[in-house]
């Protein structure tokens, strides 16, 4: 009995030195500690009330205590008000937003490996939704202008037609758009319908997208299998095209190709060429405010392009792996040119090339802010530095032009994915 007696006095005496010591940290240097020995056999209790504090101390302590409590009591009233309030604007915020659909697709500038990913869009509310839908009515209506220009040339009383009964559609779908942004404006009960109009429209513009590549497909027909350009109208992370082959081993390379484009900030990425363990074994791109660049095995060199205004510009880079020596031509003049870019490096085979979109991982980890919006064409690449004779005959549509011997241009020698579209090579047609 009277060992458990002086056990529990000395759990109350540690009890109260914690006590002390927690008030110490909030009242400064004005707290006092006193220790005391004990004779073995002596009480503690008794011992810590005889000896451990004058009796004046003691009442300070104890008020200090008081104050203390009182203190974390009022904090903790604070955190639980703060809490209710959180609690409350979070059910408001939840109400308001209701059960958005997620939309997951399948789909950056050199990132560590542990970056957010990238692959899939998030949820979108009804501006987001309102501007995807812009953007898809404004890529129809450009193929509709390419429709109307074939159909003009070539006199052809069908696609009249069919183009002024797509033209029709896409000024219905505009009405509905307007709709929607005047029902949230104005916070119109037609609201609470978003999800199934919203549907109804989507559904209308798969439609549309599905009548206006039968009829691009009817016209290629017509046409070389080598005239043609891939129209990449949205920034998303789904659009691209693969080209079904892969590159060889190349100690020295040029690539060259046709690109329009008014996109801002950066024309994003026209190509990408990814082996395994190097996801920028070859990338040309333009992200964000950075000027372009030229990526060899992560390695990089700066390019004097100039592009994103909206008109063709044909450009070509040539490298060689000893020194790294590099050139860069744009409409057929030389711009700039360096050296130390990868120097002794072969470009290596067995890769991915991928057009319109940046590669994280071989054949994936598309970033939408680096994508490629705008037309490209006559994309070419020859395990050689091209001469500048040669150049220039590319760049002015020359008949003695070549076409690559690694990539040549050609329809069937790519898969496009994502409703980035096929047309009609312009700007030779306009050079000539």
């Amino acid at each position: 009995m009277q060992a458990a007696k002086k056990g529990m006095c000395w759990r109350l005496f540690l009890f109260s030195c914690l006590l002390l010591e927690s008030s110490s940290q909030d009242f400064g240097a004005q707290t006092q500690f006193i220790c005391t020995s004990v004779p073995k056999d002596m009480d503690i209790c008794a011992a810590t009330l005889q000896n451990s504090v004058p009796g004046e101390d003691l009442k300070t302590t104890v008020m200090q205590l008081r104050e203390t409590v009182l203190q974390q009591k009022e904090t903790i009233m604070n955190q639980k008000e703060t809490i209710r309030e959180l609690t409350s604007k979070l059910a408001r915020c939840e109400s308001q937003s209701g059960a958005e659909p997620v939309d997951a697709r399948p789909g950056g500038r050199r990132k560590d490996a542990g970056s957010k990913n990238t692959m899939g869009d998030v949820s979108r509310g009804p501006g987001d939704t309102l501007t995807q839908l812009s953007q898809t009515l404004q890529s129809l209506k450009q193929r509709l202008e390419n429709l109307e220009q074939f159909s003009r040339s070539n006199n052809s009383v069908q696609a009249n037609s069919l183009k002024d009964l797509l033209q029709s559609r896409i000024d219905d779908l505009e009405k509905q758009v307007l709709s929607r942004v005047n029902s949230i404006e104005e916070g119109k009960p037609g609201l609470r319908n978003e999800t199934e109009q919203r549907g109804r429209v989507e559904s209308t513009l798969t439609s549309l997208h599905q009548r206006i590549t039968d009829l691009e497909k009817g016209q290629r027909e017509n046409r070389p299998l080598d005239k043609f350009q891939l129209t990449f109208p949205l920034r998303t992370n789904y659009m691209y095209a693969k080209v079904k082959k892969s590159l060889p081993e190349m100690y020295a390379l040029t690539v060259c190709m046709w690109l329009k484009s008014n996109a801002s900030p950066g024309v994003g990425t026209p190509f990408s060429y990814a082996v395994p363990g190097q996801a920028n074994e070859l990338v040309l791109i333009e992200w964000g405010n950075n000027p372009m660049e030229i990526l060899i095995n992560d390695k990089v060199a700066k390019l004097p392009f100039l592009i994103n205004d909206g008109k063709w510009h044909h450009i070509c880079v040539t490298w060689t792996t000893r020194d790294g020596v590099w050139e860069a031509f744009q409409d057929g003049v030389k711009r700039g040119s360096g050296e130390n870019l990868a120097p002794y490096h072969p470009i290596k085979p067995q890769g991915l090339l991928i057009l319109g979109q940046e590669q994280d991982t071989l054949g994936g980890g598309f970033d939408a802010t680096q994508a490629f919006v705008g037309d490209l064409a006559n994309f070419h690449i020859w395990d050689r530095k091209l001469s500048v004779g040669e150049i220039y005959n590319l760049a002015t549509c020359s008949s003695k032009a070549q076409v690559g011997n690694v990539f040549a241009w050609m329809e069937t020698s790519l898969d496009i994915y994502g409703g980035a579209s096929k047309w009609t090579f312009e700007a030779c047609r306009q050079l000539n």
